[in-house]
Formats: structure tokens, sequence, C-alpha cells
């Protein structure tokens, strides 16, 4: 913006002025509308990186305004993750962290073990959502346990409609989201895959991808 200025005369830099100006008055009305507040049902899936990466930056937001928050991993229980370590070590006070997960099925190799560990994890969730002191509980990869039956969507959906306080926030992440969660979600994103360097042969790298 500022390069596009360069140069401008006093009438174009006036004309910016009240442009900008009206745009700011615009946004200012819009806004004193959107009083609001409840606890959201924010979904992240799609193909693309990132899903549980910004729900861990919602999580660590929480941290950092000393809001009690809970985590329970589904899935990633066999792989160590920066943000596990630095939560178990620093934020423990502020953050339960429940890793339930021990890999994906062909890492196990082991199916009734992977949907009892997925039913575990649910039922732990299902503890930590009931608990009003916690504000925001992130279930990571929950959508990968909803996608193979593990868990039955149908009950997912109901609990978060009935039984989920007014003011927590549930944060529920993985590829292939069902329509029944989507259809109730407050906040959906979906994150799309353009390019990859696993493509490339690049492998999983600590700080990008754990």
């Amino acid at each position: 913006m500022t390069e596009e200025l360069e140069g401008s005369s006093p009438a174009d830099l006036l004309r910016h002025a009240e442009k900008m100006a009206k745009k700011k008055a615009a946004r200012e009305k819009i806004m004193a509308t959107k009083t609001g507040e409840k606890g959201l049902v924010i979904v992240h899936t799609g193909k693309g990186k990132g899903k549980s990466s910004a729900a861990f930056g919602m999580i660590f937001r929480h941290i950092a305004h000393g809001k009690k928050c809970a985590v329970v991993q589904f899935i990633k229980g066999a792989m160590s993750t920066g943000e596990r370590d630095l939560i178990l070590k620093h934020f423990s006070d502020l953050c339960a962290f429940h890793t339930m997960g021990e890999g994906f099925t062909w890492e196990t190799q082991d199916k009734a073990r992977d949907i009892a560990m997925a039913k575990a994890a649910w039922e732990k969730a299902k503890e930590l959502i009931r608990d009003p002191s916690y504000s925001m509980v992130l279930l990571d990869e929950i959508n990968i346990a909803i996608r193979y039956d593990y868990i039955d969507i149908a009950d997912v959906v109901e609990f978060l409609k009935t039984e989920k306080p007014e003011m927590t926030h549930v944060v529920l992440t993985g590829r292939n989201a069902k329509d029944e969660l989507v259809e109730i979600a407050d906040l959906v994103t979906e994150m799309e895959l353009v390019k990859h360097p696993f493509r490339s042969g690049i492998k999983a790298q600590i700080g990008v991808e754990f």
C-alpha cells in the first residue's frame, strides 16, 4: 500500500484517506452488530496441511489468556510432537493433555485395539467437555476415528448438541469431516492442498510437521 501511494498528488492522498475512512466506518458499523458470545463447535478438515497446527494455535491463545483448556489426541499418540512436549513441560497447569491413540491402523496392525482406544478417547473427551472449567477442548484427529466408524457420528453430534456447556469451545480436526458434523458446526475450515514437499521426496521435518 505504501509503494502504491509514493509519488501520489495531494488530491490522490486525500481521496485515499476519504476512501479508507468510509471503509473503517462501514467496518465499525458491521462490528457493532456482532455482540453475541457462545461456545463454538469448530471443524478443521480437508486434505491440506495445517489442521492440527491451526487448532493448537487456538489452544496456545487460551493458554496466553490464562484460560483452562484440554487436548485429546485420537491418533497421533505414537509420535512425539513439539506442541505436546511444550504444553506438558510448561503449561500443564492450564492445559490437560491426553494422548489416547497409538498411531494409524497400518502402524498398530490391531483394529480391535484401535477401536478400543478411540472409544476410550471419546469417553475422555466427553468428560472434559462436560467440565465447565475448561473453556476449550481440542479433539485432535477425531474425524479420522469417525471416518473409520471407530466412533459413532450420531453419538458425537447428539452429545455436542445436547451436553456441551453453552460457553465451551470444541475443536475437531482431521480429514473427511462427516456432513452431519459440518451441519452443526459454527465454524468450518477446509484446508486445500496445493503443493506438499512429500511429493518431492521431502520427509516430515521437526518444527514443521511435528
